[in-house]
């Protein structure tokens, strides 16, 4: 679509020979303007079922409180002055029976879908929630800048499939960052442009990767300012509030039901609904009917089928983060309330795909422990599904519980190794060994630093060894090994991932204290945390004592040795097969459909958020198209449309709210910078990002 960032006048109507006065007459002049105006956002069909069959907090005063024996509370969303799009997505509007484009050029659009006017059958609340945040049980937490519109009713004739993954047959749509609400604690229940643009580019990034996930409709943007410290430096300057539309069955969560927690042993914290345990029964029953029916119909004994719920939910899950593995996903944040109970991803803050292969990557800034690492997720979201079979008690009996536990991390394993054969293109045999191959091939990354989206993505261009190709053998595995050492890091990018993140002189400390106090040591500290650190400092001394043409040789010789191994393996795949030809195009297409050419990579975003916070949302709607076709080539789409400020590349892609007359300095970090195309590894400035 041309534009996205039109500002319509009112409608004009011209009927030639007729006068407008009779026109007005004979139709009616209330009709008319129902006819000529209504915004498509008006004719969506609300059937608000969660408001119905859940307690709803009896109070509305403003404020933040506690709110004791309701799962949702009433609120107000709060307009925003000028409010005016940033991009839709087509696709995620669609769920809802609307046209993109109808909803672009509604006047009312930008209104409705910020929060700042109510649709017709809206009822806008906000959700109570608890949750388990970095370990520790957080209390009352809930809806802070999320808003809760309704759910709008799913259109007639939709996809059986589509039917199948939202079996409710209603989509729940909020908004988030549209202002105060009972939950906003010490926030002002405000987002901006930063935060919105990366939730909504990842929501649909995801999507189209294959990955679960909830959808984002649209970024809106204001006139409307907050102060923020981005840096938490000291240094707070005002911007934009935005507004991202998210679309879901339901955004339910884990945390959902901790508002019954006793206190908890080390913080002394409880749910506010603790004792109300009536309340948890009808919030499963809700959950189960809405969204597992077929859990519903099949087991009339009530443990029986929360057992069965359980078990569906740890599945979900468990499938959901092997298939963040295998795209290089790191969450951020996988505190118990940001866990969805349909396991679906689920809020999109401090996320980040790697770029260099890192089992230890940390994408939040704010993660010092390292807890939720890249390596570390598997493992916590099994701490999380044990938080939650703790909230579901005595509904779910905690032996019960357990025995579904035992099963997770075999079906972790199972969902993680049937990715990771697509990726490597193993698909007519599975071989005790290929697990074996897969881990040689992730330490053979990490040790050469490579691109791991990139480095999966170039395995397809390796050839599978076939009879009277030994001769030219060592010929394959050089051009193989050169094509992937192009992926792999350079001496200097190596020694600045390895340099500790921790003070030498704090870590000397640490070392001493685990020795002398080990109960103090654990309080502060703990061994993964200096082990990762040791670790670093041991790669770093061995990168000091080597240099550019001798790291090239010894990752040169890394991979030949990989590659050998996975030609061989690729070569029993042509075993029996009577048409060798079929088997190499089929494994390279599923390869080619399993192996991303393009993510949602930091400089990526942050690239669209500078040209959007100057004004040009023209790379916004760009990087969307971009990640709607995230496996394939798209001739014109291969590098970003920015040139900096004054660069929208089509009519109506700059924000008209802003001031035409800008100061050089004001000018986009980003117009300094080549451009670097989205398939390539990350600019050597990527490394300065800094996301909290």
């Amino acid at each position: 679509m041309a534009c996205l960032v039109h500002r319509l006048g009112p409608s004009r109507v011209f009927v030639p020979g007729v006068s407008v006065f009779r026109l007005l007459c004979s139709v009616g002049m209330e009709d008319m303007g129902l006819t000529m105006s209504r915004s498509p956002l008006e004719r969506l069909d609300f059937d608000n079922v969660a408001l119905r069959k859940l307690p709803l907090d009896p109070s509305e005063e403003p404020g933040v409180r506690q709110v004791k024996g309701a799962c949702f509370s009433r609120v107000k969303p709060q307009p925003l002055t000028n409010p005016r799009f940033v991009a839709v997505s087509h696709e995620a509007l669609a769920l809802l029976g609307l046209s993109g484009e109808e909803v672009v050029n509604d006047p009312l659009g930008p209104e409705y879908l910020s929060g700042s006017k109510v649709m017709p059958g809206s009822e806008p609340a906000a959700h109570c929630y608890c949750g388990h945040q970095f370990g520790q049980f957080a209390g009352q937490l809930g809806d802070g800048a999320a808003c809760y519109l309704g759910e709008v009713k799913v259109p007639p004739g939709p996809d059986p499939e589509l039917l199948r993954e939202n079996p409710s047959g209603r989509w729940e749509i909020q908004v988030k960052g549209a202002g105060l609400t009972p939950y906003s604690r010490q926030a002002d229940g405000r987002k901006v442009l930063r935060s919105s643009i990366r939730e909504f580019l990842c929501s649909e990034a995801m999507f189209f990767l294959g990955v679960p996930t909830t959808r984002a409709g649209s970024v809106v943007t204001s006139d409307s300012r907050v102060i923020r410290d981005v840096y938490y430096s000291g240094h707070p300057r005002h911007e934009r509030c935005s507004v991202v539309v998210r679309i879901a069955p339901t955004f339910l969560r884990f945390g959902s039901f901790e508002i019954f927690k006793r206190a908890d042993e080390f913080t002394g914290r409880q749910g506010p609904s603790y004792g109300r345990d009536e309340i948890r029964g009808q919030m499963m029953d809700y959950v189960i009917e809405m969204f597992y029916p077929e859990i519903q119909q099949n087991y009339t004994d009530r443990v029986e089928r929360n057992v069965a719920f359980f078990r569906e939910v740890m599945l979900r899950t468990a499938r959901l983060v092997a298939q963040w593995q295998c795209v290089g996903f790191c969450h951020g944040v996988l505190n118990t309330d940001n866990m969805s109970i349909l396991g679906l991803t689920l809020d999109y803050g401090p996320y980040g795909f790697m770029d260099r292969f890192d089992p230890d990557f940390i994408c939040n800034a704010s993660d010092n422990s390292g807890r939720y690492s890249y390596q570390a997720q598997p493992a916590i979201c099994r701490w999380n599904l044990v938080k939650l079979a703790e909230a579901l008690a005595p509904e779910l009996p905690p032996d019960r519980a357990e025995a579904v536990m035992e099963e997770y991390l075999d079906l972790y394993n199972g969902f993680y190794l049937e990715n990771m054969r697509k990726k490597l293109g193993l698909l007519k045999k599975e071989e005790p060994e290929d697990e074996i191959l897969i881990t040689e091939l992730l330490q053979t990354m990490h040790n050469t630093g490579a691109d791991f989206t990139n480095t999966f993505r170039s395995l397809s261009q390796i050839s599978c060894s076939t009879e009277g190709q030994s001769e030219a053998e060592e010929e394959f595995v050089k051009k193989a090994t050169d094509l992937l050492l192009e992926q792999c890091a350079s001496l200097e990018e190596l020694k600045a991932a390895n340099k500790p993140t921790m003070d030498p002189r704090e870590l000397a400390m640490l070392l001493s204290m685990a020795q002398s106090n080990p109960a103090l040591f654990q309080m502060i500290s703990d061994r993964m945390t200096i082990a990762r650190q040791l670790d670093r400092l041991s790669r770093l001394k061995d990168l000091m004592e080597t240099n550019q043409e001798e790291l090239k040789t010894k990752q040169g010789e890394e991979w030949s040795h990989w590659i050998t191994r996975y030609r061989k393996r690729l070569a029993r795949e042509l075993e029996g097969q009577s048409d060798v030809q079929a088997v190499q195009e089929e494994r390279v297409r599923v390869m080619d459909s399993t192996n991303p050419r393009v993510v949602l990579r930091n400089y990526i975003a942050q690239n669209a958020i500078e040209a959007a916070e100057n004004g040009d949302f023209s790379e916004v709607q760009r990087v969307l198209k971009v990640l709607e076709k995230p496996f394939s080539f798209q001739p014109g789409l291969e590098l970003p449309a920015w040139v900096g400020w004054g660069g929208a590349t089509e009519q109506g892609e700059r924000d008209e709210g802003e001031e035409q007359q800008l100061e050089a300095a004001s000018t986009s970090a980003a117009s300094a910078r080549d451009p670097v195309p989205y398939d390539s590894k990350p600019p050597a400035w990527a490394r300065e990002i800094c996301v909290t």
